[in-house]
């Protein structure tokens, strides 16, 4: 599987469907982005019953705003609707594959319980 390019419009619809969902944050000028993108890509063809999405923060400012980005690239996994990682930096190849690992094993019914027992102030 390929990446999709992911806008402020279609991001709600994508990161509630049920699955995976990795999504990168970047820039085209931004050097550790260009990095990052061949691993990112890589990891797509890997696993492709995961979506592999990037948001160019250039081209969609109000997401990345909305999101609360600061750095780039920075990396969100959302998993049945629900952010479930997010992090600036680079990650290598074998952190990335890790993270899949660790993403799929996750217990989403205690996700779920943990979230519906968070309170806002």
């Amino acid at each position: 599987m390929t990446t999709i390019a992911m806008t402020a419009e279609s991001f709600p619809a994508q990161i509630q469907q049920a699955g995976i969902v990795f999504v990168d944050f970047w820039a085209r000028w931004c050097a550790p982005c260009r990095a990052f993108a061949p691993i990112f890509e890589a990891a797509a063809t890997r696993h492709p019953d995961i979506t592999w999405a990037k948001v160019d923060t250039e081209a969609e400012p109000a997401l990345a705003g909305a999101l609360e980005i600061r750095s780039i690239p920075t990396l969100m996994v959302f998993r049945d609707g629900i952010l479930v990682f997010a992090r600036p930096g680079l990650l290598p190849a074998a952190a990335l594959d890790d993270l899949v690992t660790r993403v799929r094993a996750l217990d989403m019914e205690e996700v779920r319980r943990n979230v519906s027992e968070v309170k806002v102030a």
